[in-house]
C-alpha cells in the first residue's frame, strides 16, 4: 500500500514537472491559446476593478475559435472576455497604404470577423485610405457589413483627418457603451500637437462617439483624470468613450517600464526588435514577469489605464503568436 502511493505521488510530480516544461518548450507551446489566457487574464483584472471596462483586442481575430481555424467551433471563454475586436486593412492597406486589400484576405478576415460579430462583439475596422474616393468606399463598405470604422490618412496615426466633413454617421448622441458608437477616430500618436492643451482642444472639437489614445503625450506625462473627462466631450455636447491603447505583444523602449540596463543585458521574455518600428521588441509574452508590467497589480500598465478614468483598452500585436508559430 505505502509503496502505492509513494508511485502514485511520483506520478503527480512527473506530470506536474511535465506541464511546466512543455510551457517553456517552443515544441509543445500553444501560441494561440497562450494569448488568448493573457487577454482573459487582463480582462477578468481589469473588470474585477470596473465592471463596464471595455476590452478590444486589434488584429489575430483568429482567436476566436477554437482551434484558430476558420471550420472550429467559436471560443465562449475568449469571446466573453472581450466586447469587440479592432481590425487594421479589411478594405484598404494590406498591403499598401490607399490600396484595396486582395478580396481573399478580405473575405478570409471577415470569416472571423462575423464569429465574434454574431457572438455579440462590436467590430472596429481601420482602414489606410488617403484618396477621397477610397475613404468613402471603406466606410460605405465596412458600414453594409454591419461594422464601425475609421479610414486613416496616415499610417502614423497622428492626425484628425480633414475628410470627410461632417465625419461619417456624424450624430448627437451620448455614448454609453461600446454598440452605441457610430464611429470612432484612431489618434495614438499626438506628435502634432505642440502641448496637451492642443491635442485635447483638437479632440473636443469633434464629435466622433469614440477616441482610440494613448496613455502618455510625447513628453512622457500621463494624461490626468481630468484630462480624459474633458476629452469625453463631443462637440455637439454629446459625450464619448475613451479607450486607451496598449501593446500587449511587443515591449516599447520609450515607455515608462523600459529599464536602462535591457539595452545590454535583456530579461529572458525580451526578443528581437521589430525591424518595421524602431524601439518596439517582441515579447514571450505568456512570460509572467511580463504579464506582470501589463495587469495584476497595482503598478502595472493596466492599472495605471484604470486610475486615469479610461472607459476601456485597446489591445494590440495579438497576433504576436504568428512570430512565434
Amino acid at each position: 500500500m505505502k509503496k502505492l502511493i509513494f508511485y502514485l505521488i511520483l506520478f503527480c510530480l512527473l506530470l506536474i514537472l511535465s506541464s511546466c516544461s512543455n510551457k517553456n518548450d517552443p515544441d509543445e507551446m500553444e501560441y494561440k491559446q497562450e494569448m488568448r489566457e493573457f487577454v482573459i487574464g487582463i480582462s477578468q483584472y481589469a473588470r474585477s476593478i470596473n465592471s463596464d471596462f471595455i476590452i478590444i483586442p486589434q488584429n489575430g481575430i483568429e482567436l476566436v475559435t477554437e482551434g484558430g481555424n476558420e471550420a472550429d467551433e467559436p471560443c465562449p471563454e475568449y469571446l466573453s472576455a472581450i466586447d469587440g475586436h479592432g481590425q487594421e486593412d479589411l478594405f484598404f492597406g494590406y498591403d499598401n497604404d490607399d490600396e484595396p486589400t486582395p478580396a481573399s484576405e478580405t473575405q478570409y478576415l471577415q470569416i472571423f470577423l462575423d464569429i465574434s460579430h454574431n457572438n455579440g462583439n462590436t467590430i472596429l475596422v481601420t482602414d489606410y485610405c488617403s484618396t477621397h474616393t477610397n475613404m468613402d468606399e471603406s466606410y460605405t463598405l465596412n458600414n453594409t457589413a454591419g461594422y464601425i470604422s475609421f479610414a486613416a490618412d496616415q499610417r502614423e496615426l497622428n492626425n484628425i483627418p480633414i475628410y470627410p466633413v461632417p465625419i461619417y454617421n456624424s450624430n448627437t448622441d451620448d455614448i454609453v457603451v461600446l454598440d452605441d458608437a457610430k464611429n470612432f477616430l484612431y489618434l495614438i500618436n499626438p506628435e502634432n500637437y505642440p502641448s496637451k492643451n492642443d491635442f485635447i482642444n483638437a479632440v473636443t472639437n469633434t464629435n466622433y462617439d469614440l477616441l482610440i489614445m494613448d496613455l502618455f503625450f510625447h513628453d512622457g506625462t500621463e494624461f490626468t483624470q481630468s484630462e480624459i473627462d474633458q476629452l469625453k466631450s463631443k462637440l455637439d455636447g454629446g459625450t464619448r468613450l475613451l479607450i486607451c491603447y496598449m501593446s500587449i505583444g511587443e515591449a516599447e523602449d520609450y515607455r515608462y517600464y523600459w529599464q536602462t540596463e535591457w539595452n545590454t543585458d535583456p530579461p529572458g521574455w525580451l526578443d528581437e526588435e521589430n525591424p518595421y518600428w524602431e524601439g518596439n521588441y517582441k515579447v514571450k509574452y505568456w512570460d509572467s514577469e511580463w504579464q506582470a508590467i501589463i495587469f495584476g497589480n497595482e503598478n502595472s500598465y493596466s492599472k495605471k489605464i484604470l486610475d486615469a478614468g479610461f472607459d476601456g483598452v485597446y489591445l494590440d500585436i495579438i497576433d504576436a503568436f504568428e512570430y512565434y508559430e
